[in-house]
C-alpha cells in the first residue's frame, strides 16, 4: 500500500465521515420575574454563561428581561434559567406595530414596558375583546334612546 493507496484511504475516509450541521448564530430572549438585587444579576448571568455554546448574556433588570447569544437552542437556556428557581418564560412582548390588533384584551398588559405587547396569534380578533355589544349600541346615534343617557 503505496502513497496511492493511502491517499484513497483517506479520501474515502472523509467522504463516509458524516458533516455536523454548524448550529446558527441565535438570540434568546426570557423573561425572568424577581430580577430585585445585584445578587440575583450575578447569579442569573453566572448560570446562564455556563451552557455551552453562550457568547454573551445580557440582564436588563428594570425590564426584567436576560439577553442570551450564541450557537444556542433555546430549550437549552430556558432550561437552564429555570434552575435558577426564579419564574423563567419566553419573551412575550413585541412591539405593537407588529400585532394586527394591539388594543384587543389579549395583547394588552399592564406590566408590558412602553410600546410593547403581548404577542398574539393572528387568529385572535376584536369580536374576542371584552366590549360588549349593548354597551356600543346604548351609545350609538342611530339609537333614539340614547339621548336619555346622555
Amino acid at each position: 500500500m503505496g502513497v496511492e493507496g493511502t491517499m484513497e484511504y483517506i479520501s474515502d475516509f472523509l467522504k463516509k465521515r458524516k458533516r455536523k450541521k454548524k448550529k446558527q448564530m441565535q438570540t434568546v430572549a426570557l423573561r425572568v420575574a424577581r430580577i430585585d438585587c445585584e445578587g440575583c444579576e450575578r447569579k442569573i448571568k453566572h448560570i446562564l454563561s455556563g451552557v455551552k455554546g453562550v457568547k454573551s448574556v445580557d440582564v436588563d433588570v428594570k425590564l426584567q428581561k436576560v439577553t442570551v447569544t450564541g450557537y444556542i437552542e433555546p430549550k437549552k437556556v430556558l432550561e437552564a434559567a429555570k434552575s435558577t428557581k426564579k419564574k423563567v418564560e419566553l419573551w412575550p412582548y413585541v412591539p405593537y406595530t407588529m400585532v394586527a390588533n394591539p388594543y384587543i384584551s389579549q395583547a394588552y398588559d399592564k406590566k408590558a414596558p412602553p410600546n410593547m405587547v403581548r404577542k398574539v396569534p393572528d387568529t385572535a380578533s376584536v369580536n374576542e375583546t371584552t366590549v360588549d355589544d349593548s354597551y356600543t349600541i346604548m351609545f350609538s346615534d342611530e339609537n333614539p334612546n340614547s339621548c336619555i343617557i346622555m
